[in-house]
């Protein structure tokens, strides 16, 4: 397998045009894809192929109002845990992962140990998961929640 820095070497103007626009737009047609980005349709498609097929372009979805589906209320939750043997965290990790309610979850180095966001419809349910879910596991040793005030800019 190629190494994350020989792919990004190998990528020419084109395929980061290519990329840019499938970001911003990942329903786009090939034909109007190849007009945006100066080629023909044929070696746009085995552009994208192969984009696809290195990993680059990993897969395409839509983005969906947090707000519309009742996820407006969005936390990020810093937590430390106490406990470090492997299978606490794979456990704790799991469990977190699991949950509905959160939306994007990190591992760190140093403290806190990670970054969790939560997307619920209101406060009292994001105090309810905090109670009953995220403070119940065993490891957890500290939280410390901050409510996102607005979003600034998101590549989700």
């Amino acid at each position: 397998m190629i190494g994350d820095c020989e792919i990004l070497m190998q990528l020419d103007s084109v395929d980061r045009d290519i990329l840019f626009h499938l970001r911003r737009d990942g329903r786009l047609t090939n034909v109007e894809l190849a007009r945006r980005v100066g080629l023909t349709p044929p070696p746009c498609l085995r552009r994208v192929k192969r984009l696809e097929d290195a990993g680059i372009i990993s897969g395409y979805r839509a983005r969906i109002d947090p707000a519309a589906t009742g996820r407006g209320f969005e936390v990020v939750v810093a937590v430390e845990i106490s406990i470090n043997d492997l299978q606490t965290v794979e456990e704790f990790e799991n469990a977190i992962a699991s949950y509905d309610e959160v939306v994007e979850f990190h591992r760190l180095f140093g403290r806190p140990d990670y970054f969790v966001r939560v997307a619920v419809a209101d406060r009292e349910i994001f105090e309810t998961f905090l109670t009953s879910k995220l403070m119940g596991l065993r490891a957890v040793a500290r939280v410390d929640s901050h409510l996102i005030m607005k979003k600034i800019k998101t590549d989700d």
